[in-house]
C-alpha cells in the first residue's frame, strides 16, 4: 500500500506527468497504469449500456404503454437523463478520480454534512454497481435459456434453479476475463464499439426486411408514433410515465467512466467526453431501434409481452425473422450482453477499489491492494463483487419479482449516488473550479434539472409497474431493498464508522499535492 511521502507514481510508465500531478491535487498517488483513451473511455459506458441488449432487457416496462408510449417515453426520460450526464461530466473534468461520486460530496458539502453524506454516496454507488453486475448477469441467463427454449419451439422452460446456476456460471466467467484481459482491456472496449454499432444496423435493417419477405406489412406511422396501449391498471397518463423505467434502468451506467478516471489518458478531457458521448448516443440511437421494433411488432403488445420465450424481444425477432433468424440475433444478443457484464465489472471494481483505499469498506486493507503480477489489476476487488454477486444472486431461486429487485437495487442507489454530489455543488457553490470541460453559464441550470429528474425518477423506480393495490407477487420491492440499504449503511456509519471514517486519505505526501482550496481536502493516510 502507498505510503505517505513516497513518489506520486509507484512506478515509471504508469502515467504522464500532467494526469499524476492532477491526481495528486486530489491526494492521490497513481497506482493504476493509465492505457485508455478518449474512444476507448466512451466505449467502457457505452458498451456497459449496451443498446439493443439493454433495450431487450427493459422493453418490458415500456411495452404496457404500446408502441408511442415505448417509443416518446425513451425519447422524454433519455433527454432528461442526458442532463444529468452534463452535470456530473462538469465535475468529472474538474476532479477525475475513480471515486468520484463520494469524493465530490465529502468536497463540495459542508463541514457537518461532509463524512455522513460521502458515505452514504460511496455504499450506494457500490451497491448499485453490484446490482448491475447482477441484472446484467441475471438477464444473460434468460437470454441464453430463451435460445434453448426457442430452438424446442417454446417446449421447455428453464427452473429457477438453473437460471441462478447459469448465472453463477457467467459470473465466474467475467471475474476471471476482468483479472486475466486487464492489458487488452482497452482494445475489447473499441471492439465493444463495432460490435455494438453493428448489431443496432444490423437490427434497424433486417427486421423490417425480414417482416415484408414473410409477406407481412409494416405497422404505419400513425401506429408507431401514435398508438397509445394501457395494459396496467394505472390511469393511462401514468402508464405513460412508467415507460420512462426503460430508459431509466437502460442509459444507466456512464458513471462508469467515473471510475475509470485513474487509468484515463489526459482525464480531464477523456471522462467528461466518454459520459456526454454514452449518453448522447443512447438518446439518439435508442429513439432509432425502437422505432423500428414498433414498426415491426404484433399489433396485439399483449402476445409480445406473454411470450414463450420469456424474453419480449426474442418474441419480436421471432415474428420478423423466423426461427433461425430469430436464434442468430438472440446469439448476438449474447455475445454483446457478456460483454456487457465484463465492462461493468472492470468498472465496479475501480468504484470498490477506490472506496476500499479509503478505508470506507469492511477489510479495506485487504481490498485495496492492486497486483503488480497481473499488471496492476485490483484483483481482490474484483473477486468480492464476485462474491457478493453470487449471494445477491439467490435472489432468482424465490421468483421473477424476487429476482427484479436487483435491477431496483441499481437504479435507485446509483440516483442517489448521482444526485448527492450534483446537489451539494448547488448548495455550496463556491467550492466549484471549473476543469477543461465545463457547461459555462447554463451549469448550474442543468444542475437543477439533473436533480429534479433524479428525485422524480428515485420515486417512479418504486411505484408497482402493474397497479394499484398490486399483490405481493406484482409488488415493487425497491423500497424494501434499498430501504434496507440505506439504513443499514447510515446505521453502520453513526453506530461505527463515524469513529474512523473521515473521508478521502491523501496516499501523496502534503509538499506533493496542492489540495483543493477550502477545508475539506483529504485527510492523510493513517495506517
Amino acid at each position: 500500500m502507498t505510503k505517505p511521502g513516497e513518489p506520486v507514481a509507484e512506478e515509471s510508465g504508469l502515467a504522464d506527468a500532467g494526469d499524476s500531478q492532477l491526481l495528486a491535487k486530489m491526494g492521490y498517488r497513481q497506482e493504476l497504469r493509465r492505457q485508455y483513451s478518449t474512444l476507448q473511455i466512451f466505449a467502457v459506458a457505452f458498451s456497459i449500456m449496451g443498446l439493443v441488449p439493454s433495450i431487450a432487457s427493459t422493453i418490458a416496462f415500456s411495452l404496457p404503454a404500446g408502441p408511442a408510449g415505448m417509443i416518446w417515453g425513451w425519447f422524454t426520460a433519455s433527454i432528461l437523463i442526458f442532463f444529468v450526464g452534463l452535470a456530473l461530466a462538469d465535475m468529472a473534468s474538474a476532479m477525475p478520480t475513480a471515486g468520484g461520486l463520494y469524493w465530490w460530496t465529502h468536497y463540495f458539502a459542508g463541514a457537518k454534512y461532509k463524512n455522513a453524506l460521502s458515505f452514504l454516496v460511496g455504499y450506494s454507488n457500490t451497491l448499485g454497481l453490484i446490482g448491475g453486475m447482477c441484472s446484467v448477469d441475471y438477464t444473460l441467463a434468460l437470454m441464453l435459456l430463451a435460445c434453448i427454449s426457442i430452438a424446442r419451439d417454446g417446449t421447455w422452460s428453464a427452473s429457477n434453479g438453473t437460471v441462478y446456476g447459469v448465472y453463477v456460471g457467467f459470473i465466474l466467467i467475467h471475474a476471471l476475463c476482468a483479472i486475466f484481459s486487464g492489458p487488452i482491456m482497452p482494445r475489447i472496449q473499441t471492439f465493444c464499439i463495432y460490435v455494438n454499432i453493428g448489431l443496432i444496423i444490423a437490427t434497424v435493417i433486417a427486421l423490417p426486411i425480414g417482416k415484408v419477405t414473410r409477406g407481412e406489412a409494416l405497422n404505419p406511422g400513425t401506429y408507431v408514433y401514435g398508438h397509445v396501449d394501457n395494459l396496467t391498471t394505472w390511469p393511462t397518463g401514468w402508464s405513460f410515465v412508467l415507460a420512462f423505467l426503460a430508459p431509466i434502468w437502460s442509459i444507466g451506467f456512464f458513471d462508469s467512466c467515473v471510475h475509470m478516471s485513474e487509468e484515463a489518458l489526459h482525464a480531464a478531457k477523456a471522462v467528461p467526453l466518454g459520459i456526454i458521448w454514452s449518453a448522447g448516443s443512447a438518446c439518439v440511437l435508442g429513439f432509432l431501434v425502437l422505432s423500428i421494433i414498433a414498426a415491426v411488432m404484433n399489433q396485439d403488445v399483449s402476445a409480445t409481452l406473454n411470450s414463450v420465450y420469456g424474453q419480449p424481444m426474442a418474441q419480436i425477432y421471432y415474428d420478423a425473422l423466423g426461427k433461425k433468424g430469430a436464434l442468430g440475433f438472440m446469439g448476438v444478443l449474447i455475445v454483446i450482453q457478456f460483454l456487457i457484464g465484463l465492462s461493468l465489472i472492470v468498472a465496479a471494481s475501480r468504484q470498490a477499489w477506490a472506496f476500499s483505499r479509503d478505508g470506507a469498506l469492511p477489510f479495506s486493507r485487504y481490498f485495496r491492494h492492486v497486483s503488480k503480477r497481473i499488471r496492476y489489476q485490483p484483483v481482490r476487488a474484483i473477486c468480492g463483487l464476485v462474491f457478493i454477486s453470487i449471494i445477491f444472486g439467490l435472489l432468482c431461486l424465490i421468483n421473477s419479482v424476487a429476482a427484479n429487485a436487483l435491477f431496483s437495487l441499481f437504479v435507485a442507489s446509483n440516483y442517489v449516488a448521482w444526485g448527492t454530489p450534483i446537489l451539494c455543488r448547488l448548495i455550496w457553490k463556491e467550492r466549484f473550479v471549473p476543469g477543461e470541460f465545463y457547461t459555462g453559464w447554463a451549469s448550474r441550470g442543468i444542475a437543477c434539472i439533473a436533480v429534479l429528474w433524479l428525485v422524480f425518477g428515485l420515486v417512479l423506480s418504486m411505484f408497482p409497474s402493474t397497479g394499484p393495490g398490486p399483490s405481493p407477487s406484482e409488488m415493487n420491492y425497491t423500497i424494501v431493498i434499498n430501504g434496507f440499504v440505506w439504513i443499514a449503511c447510515m446505521s453502520y456509519y453513526f453506530l461505527f464508522a463515524r469513529k474512523w471514517y473521515t473521508g478521502p486519505k491523501m496516499t501523496v505526501d502534503e509538499s506533493s499535492s496542492s489540495t483543493y482550496s477550502g477545508h475539506s481536502g483529504p485527510e492523510k493516510e493513517r495506517d
